[in-house]
């Protein structure tokens, strides 16, 4: 008797790696519009120049982290207005639920940064190594020989160059952008700009040369949880088993039995970039990037029959169509009570950016008292309460602001370092002061634990005015 054990099964297959056919058709080109647009916005936003003044950047988009200041054409997000960020998250948040909601894994296969660079990837391994048999055989091949490493070192250069270019297109984001390409050439750019274009170009590289639809498929949660937007009136791509069925070249169809449109020609599996089989029904690795639908149309054109066997659809239409009926109209899913609500929230959201936007005032203050001591009693027995208020003047020149206390007429206010109660906010800026609120001994705040009063700040130069309410601290009797 043998002390061998037999090898146990593994419980992970190797990956077989997925070469795409090259398709034609509506869709493709679609997604060609949409990789030219979105690959053409990211590389060349950076280059954009917009006049701002002589004291601001002109990039036209920057994320001066230097300054904490977001630039966005003629906007100008500073750090307490985050709150317009945090808006635009949940906005591409709800935008993102309402297409999935529409037309399921719609963002996925079509403007995903993943799908848009692993397209671009697969194009260059296409026009290095040939289309989806060239590049087949050329994987199968055991023997490494002059011919197989030319095609792969040359593949992978130009992988290397579109990665680095990613990875170099970002930095330029947060920071002037010919400024650092100089720095970035003649090697005086900082650290950080080296170690992030590294980061990303080797993130690209492998995610768009090698995982590829392994990321869609355990790397990315969105699939696990798509499932939550989607219902019975979601168009998602499909299979229209009833007519395709049974398919003409397979070994399973019985005498006499009518034969279905799908001859099995397998047209659809190999343009599918995570090479999955959409015949056997939704699955969820597929990331509804409609190839096949393309693949199948130009199959069906050639044999003659109807477009269609493979399409966007809904549940309900597959209902109706098994019963004999026409499916719904386009317009009739992606129109319902959970887009309407999507759309509606959306839209509020944004309303309410914008009019945050308009009314925001150009000058702004926060005051911060000082509580240690809480108070200072000095020689006459006035109450001395001290504050450290930031003054931000958004205008694109200096300007003048002047303070001024309301609540009660016993407290005066004194600024720190002028005689007067007015202060020059540099153009573009935030100033901090230290602003004194003293109070008579014998007044009413003096001998009050706390008095509520409003500290105001003017631009002398508009009359546009800012408020920030505050507490003066006095003696507990």
């Amino acid at each position: 008797m043998s002390d061998t054990q037999p090898d146990a099964p593994s419980l992970y297959a190797a990956r077989e790696p997925v070469f795409p056919k090259k398709v034609y058709g509506k869709f493709r080109n679609l997604k060609w519009l949409i990789m030219i647009f979105t690959l053409g916005v990211y590389y060349l936003t950076p280059w954009l120049r917009w006049d701002r003044g002589p004291n601001l950047p002109d990039q036209a988009v920057l994320v001066d982290l230097a300054n904490r200041r977001f630039f966005f054409f003629w906007i100008e997000i500073w750090p307490h207005e985050f709150y317009f960020i945090a808006g635009l998250l949940v906005m591409a948040g709800l935008g993102l639920f309402l297409f999935t909601s529409a037309l399921g894994r719609v963002w996925c296969g079509y403007a995903c940064p993943q799908t848009v660079w692993t397209d671009l990837f697969i194009l260059v391994e296409r026009w290095v190594e040939g289309d989806r048999n060239a590049r087949l055989r050329l994987h199968r091949q055991k023997k490494l020989d002059f011919r197989k490493a030319r095609l792969r070192m040359t593949k992978w250069i130009a992988w290397l160059l579109i990665a680095v270019a990613t990875g170099g297109a970002w930095v330029f984001y947060f920071t002037d952008a010919p400024t650092l390409l100089v720095d970035l050439f003649t090697l005086n750019a900082h650290p950080v700009a080296y170690t992030t274009i590294a980061v990303l170009t080797g993130t690209t590289f492998f995610f768009g040369g090698f995982a590829r639809e392994q990321i869609c498929i355990y790397a990315c949660p969105w699939p696990r949880i798509q499932a939550a937007m989607m219902d019975e009136d979601t168009l998602v791509v499909g299979y229209r088993e009833w007519r395709g069925e049974p398919r003409k070249n397979s070994d399973e169809v019985k005498a006499g039995e009518t034969q279905g449109d799908c001859i099995d020609c397998m047209a659809c599996v190999n343009v599918c970039p995570v090479g999955i089989d959409i015949r056997d029904g939704q699955q969820l690795e597929c990331i509804t990037c409609a190839l096949c639908i393309d693949a199948c149309d130009d199959i069906m054109e050639k044999i003659g029959k109807p477009r269609g066997l493979i399409d966007y659809m809904a549940l309900t239409d597959e209902q109706n169509e098994r019963a004999g009926n026409a499916p719904k109209p386009i317009i009739r899913h992606i129109l319902r009570p959970r887009t309407i609500l999507y759309t509606a929230l959306w839209s509020l959201v944004g309303f309410g950016l914008l009019f945050a936007l308009f009314i925001r005032p150009d000058i702004d203050m926060t005051v911060a008292p000082v509580r240690n001591p809480t108070f200072v009693t000095m020689s006459d027995g006035t109450i001395r309460n001290v504050y450290e208020v930031r003054l931000r003047n958004k205008h694109g020149e200096d300007r003048p602001f002047r303070m001024t206390v309301s609540g009660d007429p016993a407290i005066r206010i004194q600024l720190e370092g002028t005689p007067y109660g007015a202060v020059t906010v540099p153009a573009d800026s935030t100033m901090l002061q230290r602003v004194y609120l003293m109070a008579p001994p014998s007044s009413e705040p003096a001998h009050s634990e706390r008095t509520e009063v409003r500290l105001w700040v003017e631009d002398t130069s508009n009359g546009e005015r800012a408020y920030q309410d505050t507490i003066f601290n006095g003696r507990e009797n």
